[in-house]
């Protein structure tokens, strides 16, 4: 019989005793693992929350991390010491001697080298346990689907509007959960993205900020040691989800901080049922071009004419003739529309082209302005011959400066 007389060697004890109890109840389990795995991932498996059977999920998982840069170094490092066993990296650039502030992942001796191989020498470097998928190349409308197809999360570590929403509408399209961060300066976001559990990013993020109203890190500066946070956060919640944890994670929540005031402010969402990716009816069912969408592709090679609504009042009080096409959702059209227009929704815009007379002038609208650049573009593209003018800011500008009765939504 053992005798314990001090409190704190008693509270000890029976934590061993726990410990002990929980290992060897598990030991059976093992067997997917090496010894030098038991040993690696020893602090997990004492874990209540994870033990051999979440070690064992972590194995089995599968993560892309989109983009091997700020983010994407912590993102990387910590999913392989954590044991996740199959990691996928898409990036096409290159290491640079300005990267290595905060892209920790990435060596002096890597500078020139893609950042690709030099992220999974890294990570390799971490752990030879983990397999290394790597993407030499651009995540793009064509690839992002076939890419992304096989992984069980997908993080995004972009640093770019067109392709975090090209990242979003892929993840809602094959049903992934997105992993989503953000660095600017001394200030980062993070957020967990799931079309079918709750939120997208375009829930929260409907359209992109107006061209060069975020500027980049190269032309704003970003906080060395920001990133390493924001990623580590964003490692922390794709193995909660891994393990299952889903009422956990940041999914209708978003995370930010403020490193220089090392002040964190959590902000709740809901799912938006209007949502034109992950609503009740979305019309975005395919992949669409996100440089012409956040209004980053060359004007050269297609322009888009605006007009007013002050304008299209007046050609319509004069009694012009005028094509009004509005493509948003049907449900939409019943809620507001203006008299006369007619509704051929965007995804319908290209089949539907020849009910358009292209004789005289088309003004296209939808809620805000975005939708119908768009569809002014898949028209071009079918080789639409007649004039084609966007309604600037949409039915919201019409029912805000035009018709004041009209109901807002």
């Amino acid at each position: 019989m053992i005798k314990i007389y001090d409190k704190t060697a008693l509270i000890k004890y029976n934590i061993f005793l726990r410990d002990w109890e929980i290992s060897m109840r598990h030991l059976h389990d093992t067997a997917d693992f090496t010894s030098d795995e038991m040993t690696r991932y020893s602090r997990h498996i004492i874990l209540p929350n994870v033990g051999v059977e979440g070690q064992k999920k972590l194995k089995k998982s599968k993560v892309l991390i989109i983009g091997s840069g700020a983010l994407g170094s912590p993102v990387g490092l910590y999913l392989a010491a954590a044991g996740v066993g199959n990691i996928g990296i898409v990036d096409f650039d290159k290491v640079d001697i300005s990267n290595l502030q905060r892209q920790i992942i990435h060596k002096t001796k890597n500078v020139g080298k893609k950042k690709t191989i030099s992220a999974k020498e890294a990570i390799l470097d971490v752990n030879p346990h983990t397999n290394i998928l790597i993407f030499n190349t651009k995540l793009t409308s064509q690839n992002a689907l076939e890419i992304l197809k096989d992984f069980d999360v997908v993080v995004d570590c972009t640093d770019n509007f067109p392709a975090r929403y090209l990242v979003n509408d892929a993840c809602v399209l094959l049903d992934k959960p997105m992993i989503y961060g953000s660095i600017f300066r001394f200030k980062g976001q993070s957020s967990v993205f799931w079309g079918k559990k709750g939120a997208c990013y375009r829930c929260v993020f409907p359209t992109p900020p107006p061209v060069g109203f975020a500027p980049s890190c190269g032309e704003a500066g970003v906080f060395g040691v920001l990133p390493g946070i924001i990623g580590s956060i964003q490692a922390n919640e794709t193995i909660k989800l891994i393990l299952g944890v889903q009422e956990e994670t940041l999914i209708n929540r978003l995370l930010t901080l403020d490193a220089w005031k090392m002040e964190f402010k959590e902000f709740r969402f809901q799912k938006d049922d209007n949502c034109p990716v992950c609503g009740k009816t979305p019309f975005i069912k395919k992949l669409m071009d996100y440089e012409f969408f956040c209004g980053l592709e060359d004007k050269k090679e297609i322009t888009v004419k605006n007009i007013c609504v002050e304008k299209l009042k007046q050609r319509v009080d004069n009694n012009e003739k005028l094509n009004i096409i509005d493509v948003r959702e049907e449900y939409e059209f019943k809620i507001a529309h203006i008299k006369g227009s007619k509704l051929i929704p965007l995804e319908e815009i290209a089949a539907r082209m020849d009910e358009i007379d292209d004789s005289i002038p088309t003004v296209v609208l939808c809620k805000s302005g975005i939708r119908s650049i768009y569809a002014i573009k898949e028209l071009k593209k079918e080789g639409f011959k007649g004039e084609l003018l966007n309604l600037k800011d949409g039915i919201v500008a019409w029912a805000h400066k035009i018709d004041k009765t009209m109901a807002k939504y």
